[in-house]
């Protein structure tokens, strides 16, 4: 189902790619499992499907889905977040290029950059995107290809200029990546502000409900949207049709719960801030966070997403980690239970002893959608375990 761009965001999220059924009229479309698909003689495909490496309708729809809340005119949906960046750089990157990408982003990006493609020829430079004369220079200084930033980023929650940072890669000739797990496209279209590609691990708000892995690739070149969907089908890294079902799903509520996200992300914020125990807060929607300005200009509001810093160190950050009960210690984040994280031995360990290395009096907070009074005692009586 094609839905005009000039409806609503939740409009969209619901019935982009989402027509009904036309033979029962089932309001929600099929779940297709099918491997292959009749041919109407030699190469009489029906409807464009012959197998389901190459294309199926409940991926297909998702796909459309996810293009058009994000504003492109292609995406793509992988087997997770790593699948979707691996395809991406691998579609448009040869041996000698570069990437320049952020100094704190997330361990697996740096990790499949680094140590993965590192090894077939692929260079990378970590700099501060806040410093855009940085970026300039290690832009200029190499054969770069990319220039990858998260905003924001995983975990220490810095905000960039994306429309800033679409110049100068446009300048030297390279395109814009922009991960936007954290924002997700109900906060933030970062094609609309000058990016080339955007990426998702849509396990996190896409899916929203820590039920489903998968990833995310959207343009809108089509002459991009072609290399990456080569790829795709070459290498096989696609979602399965459950996987991209349940996404589907996910996204359709992507909005309301992001609005709950925002509020919760916002008071416990607020609530750590006033707290003894604290030595930072780093959440956007802070008025004293450095990024605050700039945020308000790209995103609609400051997501769910709060990383907290103690002046007790690595064993204060420890301890609450290991003390709270509605929030669970976990990986991954965007779901709509409230989960932490302690980075530095969990997400951000494969990047250990390098620049890219998270403090260790740091956790990740990923606020739910529960009622935010009981998640503010949750860290109350938790605070109280510090020894």
């Amino acid at each position: 189902m094609s839905v005009p761009g000039n409806q609503g965001f939740n409009t969209r999220a619901v019935h982009a790619g989402q027509a009904f059924e036309p033979r029962t009229g089932a309001v929600v479309p099929p779940l297709h499992f099918s491997s292959t698909y009749a041919q109407d003689g030699i190469g009489g495909l029906r409807e464009g499907y012959e197998y389901g490496r190459g294309g199926n309708p409940t991926r297909d729809a998702l796909q459309e889905q996810l293009a058009a809340l994000e504003g492109g005119t292609h995406a793509y949906s992988f087997s997770s977040g790593l699948a979707a960046e691996d395809s991406l750089i691998r579609a448009l990157i040869r041996p000698g290029d570069h990437i320049v990408l952020g100094n704190d982003a997330y361990g697996g990006t740096y990790r499949l950059i680094s140590r993965v493609l590192g090894g077939w020829g692929i260079g990378n430079t970590p700099v501060d995107m806040a410093d855009l004369d940085a970026v300039r220079a290690a832009v200029a200084a190499n054969k770069t290809r990319f220039v990858w930033v998260e905003t924001p980023s995983n975990p220490l929650m810095k905000i960039t200029d994306i429309a800033a940072l679409a110049g100068i890669a446009h300048d030297a000739g390279a395109l814009l990546v922009v991960d936007n797990t954290f924002a997700s496209p109900y906060l933030q279209n970062p094609l609309a502000l000058g990016a080339d590609v955007v990426v998702h691990s849509t396990t996190k708000y896409i899916g929203g409900h820590s039920d489903v892995v998968g990833g995310a690739v959207v343009v809108k070149d089509a002459e991009l949207a072609e290399k990456i969907g080569f790829v795709q089908f070459a290498v096989g890294a696609v979602s399965g049709p459950m996987d991209a079902f349940l996404t589907t799903r996910g996204l359709k509520t992507l909005g309301v719960r992001m609005d709950r996200h925002s509020l919760n992300g916002q008071a416990v914020a607020e609530w750590l801030l006033e707290r003894p125990e604290v030595e930072a807060v780093l959440y956007p929607g802070l008025p004293s966070h450095p990024g605050h300005e700039l945020a308000r200009k790209q995103m609609r509001s400051f997501g769910g997403m709060v990383s907290v810093q103690f002046k007790g160190g690595e064993a204060a950050a420890r301890k609450v980690a290991e003390s709270t009960s509605v929030f669970t210690l976990a990986e991954s984040l965007g779901g709509i239970e409230s989960l932490m994280n302690y980075p530095s031995e969990m997400t951000h360990a494969s990047v250990k002893g390098t620049e890219l290395a998270v403090p260790v009096n740091l956790l990740r907070l990923s606020c739910g959608i529960e009622d935010v009074e009981d998640l503010l005692a949750d860290l109350d009586q938790a605070f109280a375990a510090i020894p």
